[in-house]
């Protein structure tokens, strides 16, 4: 059920609680006013052996933290940020941040692309980030999925020091608020979640390609492959042609940057 500081803050946990129990008995909404980081106590529950379903959601995050233990800094109101709590256990993990971006993306605007493998970005500038990670307690395996969104334009302090200029939800929907796009992304990030984990990633590959904003364009990795960027195969591994033939490149510590600009996370 959502929490009674839903209503307060007009946050549509409602709603979302409506849309997605049907499909999932034992979901929950929460959302806080500040904690150090969503993912953060998400993992700290699921070690105590809490392992429900859950979209733990904070207007503020004091230590929020994206891919390669890099901050996130915001402001209230100024970005969306949350995590998804699942007990799942697909057959196959890879390509699930893919299958997140995606749905993210498709929930939110028709310019919103996927940069291989947790990044949405908008016109050349990163929109969000993704932060996967997973616990196994009593032999069940959960799944903790970290979302942050730009959504309004970033005080320029806190923009100091990004490897990439960053994009704001706001500049491309009038109006929108954190609450807003979490109404927006919410209930089909829980589906989407639901369908890889019984079919993988290979039925959306079509439809990654259509966002990818890596395909075609050289490319080089922070484990030294260089080429050109084919795409990403029915795993989710992305594709880079080099003189030596196709690299598949699988690791999620590997981040990926266009030849020509700074790194990228």
């Amino acid at each position: 059920m959502p929490t009674p500081l839903d209503t307060l803050t007009r946050w549509p946990a409602e709603a979302i609680w409506e849309a997605v129990s049907p499909q999932l008995p034992g979901f929950s909404v929460e959302i806080l006013p500040e904690i150090d980081s969503t993912n953060t106590e998400l993992m700290r529950r699921a070690r105590a052996g809490q392992t429900d379903a859950v979209l733990l959601v904070a207007e503020t995050q004091s230590a929020g933290r994206g891919r390669l233990d890099r901050k996130w800094v915001s402001q209230r109101g100024d970005s969306l940020t949350f995590s998804l709590g699942l007990p799942i256990a697909p057959k196959d993990w890879s390509g699930l941040s893919l299958a997140v971006g995606l749905s993210l993306a498709e929930s939110l605007h028709p310019q919103v692309g996927l940069k291989w493998p947790n990044d949405l970005w908008i016109d050349g500038c990163k929109l969000g980030g993704i932060l996967i990670e997973a616990a196994s307690t009593g032999g069940h395996s959960y799944v903790v999925i970290g979302v942050g969104l730009n959504i309004r334009p970033m005080h320029s302090e806190s923009a100091d020091g990004l490897r990439t200029a960053p994009a704001a939800l706001s500049e491309w929907l009038s109006g929108i608020t954190a609450a807003n796009a979490l109404g927006r992304v919410a209930a089909p990030l829980v589906a989407a979640v639901q369908g890889f984990a019984l079919s993988g990633f290979a039925p959306l590959q079509t439809r990654f390609h259509a966002r990818d904003v890596l395909q075609g364009f050289a490319v080089s990795t922070s484990c030294g492959v260089q080429g050109l960027a084919l795409g990403v195969d029915a795993r989710g591994a992305l594709q880079i042609e080099t003189p030596t033939g196709v690299v598949n490149v699988n690791s999620s510590e590997v981040s990926v940057r266009p030849a020509t600009q700074q790194e990228n996370n």
